[in-house]
């Protein structure tokens, strides 16, 4: 929770303070895929002509704000930088080949500039974590205090303290507490209380002010707010709804009236449609490809035992409403009623093709059908059954929140390593986990992604049975 909290709170900080960090994160992917193909050219021996300078120009504004962000692990940016740049890539190629634009490029230049461009993002992304740092620790960072020496107010600290990409230098806390009292600050100075900031802050030219204070508190605020007028300083609100295990946090507005979106959906506006268009155009090329194998799969399991060679179960979507799910039947069994039992290891109601088909995933490509028709997307939280879902919500602390989404053929948590049997709750937990982290994170790179690596899981996974 307090790494989602972290990120949430880096991103609307970032929006907050354009510094010499953002404008890297924001031009170091444009700039360095343009001098790729700038450099490609010259050294093929080719003129840098009017095409060249049009594909520039649709290459830096669909790379445009770069994806890069300094404070995440290199693991998360390498992947990040693969999939975006392989995105661009394929849409260039498949624009270029539509519209014929790609004849006035020699293959040569188009494709050694791809791959090219690969590894140059990656050396410079490098570049820039190693020399950023140092570059920021000899320049001018804005100075800052923080007034509540609460969970929120410490949690902020951490992030100005850790992250010397934003820029901020603290000076320390304001409250009305004793040092005592405030054992979670640690070393960092207490600089007074909240009668002395507005002094403080004129004496020492403080340019940041960060409210940590408890809405609750609003009268203390208001008082504060109009002591502060006699400053110069940016003030900053952070109130503590950031406490809450934020889904999709943002700042909005009603015409006009500012709302915050504590526990919101991804898929909205343009999200939703994008999400939606690649479900359907990925839908209907994996069917196409995989029709033999479904021809192949009825067969073997109408041959394998009697019944339906489609097992039909109730399962929760959108939203929290119900849906019908489409698997291949691998049991002797087909059960949808209050009680639902987990398949576990040698389970003896698993046909031996139907075991075959539950270690590849082979029974869940009928859920092709599903995406297809809009219940379910390819990538999201794994759907559960009903009987399931009513005793999970029960036991865990924002289950049902993964219902803000459609359900997945695959999804995050699935690929991570939380596929198959759930026999204890600590592993539901688990799974939860992921499936709000991939809520908190999504992006279409990340779905291609998770598609990669569920292709690799498949046959090398021990979990499903």
């Amino acid at each position: 929770m307090l790494a989602a909290l972290d990120r949430s709170r880096h991103r609307s900080l970032a929006r907050a303070h354009f510094t010499l960090s953002h404008a890297v994160e924001a031009f170091i992917d444009p700039i360095t895929i343009v001098l790729c193909l700038f450099a490609t050219t010259l050294f093929y021996g080719e003129n840098i002509d009017a095409p060249y300078v049009v594909l520039s120009l649709i290459v830096f504004s669909l790379s445009f704000p770069g994806t890069l962000q300094l404070s995440e692990g290199r693991r998360r940016m390498m992947r990040k930088t693969v999939m975006n740049w392989a995105l661009i890539a394929s849409i260039l190629l498949a624009f270029g080949y539509a519209s014929g634009y790609e004849r006035f490029f020699p293959d040569k230049i188009l494709f050694g500039w791809i791959g090219a461009t690969f590894f140059v993002l990656l050396a410079t992304h490098e570049i820039a974590l190693q020399v950023l740092p140092r570059v920021l620790a000899n320049g001018n960072h804005n100075t800052a205090v923080i007034v509540g020496g609460n969970d929120i107010g410490t949690m902020l600290a951490r992030q100005f303290l850790d992250n010397q990409y934003l820029g901020i230098r603290l000076l320390g806390f304001f409250d009305d507490r004793s040092r005592s009292r405030l054992s979670n600050l640690g070393d960092t100075t207490i600089l007074g209380n909240l009668s002395q900031l507005s002094a403080y802050v004129k004496q020492h030219h403080v340019e940041h002010i960060y409210l940590a204070l408890p809405m609750a508190t609003q009268p203390r605020i208001l008082n504060l707010l109009e002591e502060l007028k006699d400053t110069t300083a940016s003030i900053f609100f952070v109130p503590d709804i950031f406490v809450t295990d934020l889904i999709q946090g943002r700042m909005d507005n009603i015409n006009g009236m500012p709302v915050v979106a504590v526990c919101e959906t991804p898929f909205t506006g343009f999200n939703g449609m994008l999400k939606r268009l690649t479900d359907i155009v990925l839908s209907l090329v994996i069917i196409v490809l995989i029709s033999p194998l479904l021809l192949i799969c009825a067969i073997g399991v109408k041959l394998s035992s009697p019944g339906a060679i489609i097992f039909r179960q109730r399962r929760y979507g959108l939203d929290g409403k119900e849906i019908v799910v489409y698997k291949f039947r691998s049991m002797t069994v087909s059960e949808d009623g209050a009680v639902v039992t987990q398949a576990t290891r040698n389970d003896q109601r698993v046909t031996r093709f139907g075991a075959f088909m539950r270690k590849t995933s082979l029974d869940e490509l009928p859920q092709f059908f599903n995406s297809l028709g809009g219940s379910m997307s390819i990538v999201g939280p794994r759907p559960h059954a009903v009987s399931h879902n009513e005793t999970y919500r029960k036991l865990i602390k924002g289950y049902m929140v993964r219902h803000k989404v459609k359900p997945g053929i695959t999804g995050w948590a699935q690929v991570c390593g939380y596929r198959g049997e759930t026999e204890t709750i600590d592993k539901m937990e688990k799974r939860i986990e992921h499936d709000l982290e991939y809520l908190r994170s999504w992006s279409i790179t990340l779905d291609l992604w998770i598609i990669i690596k569920t292709l690799l899981v498949v046959f090398t996974d021990r979990r499903a049975y």
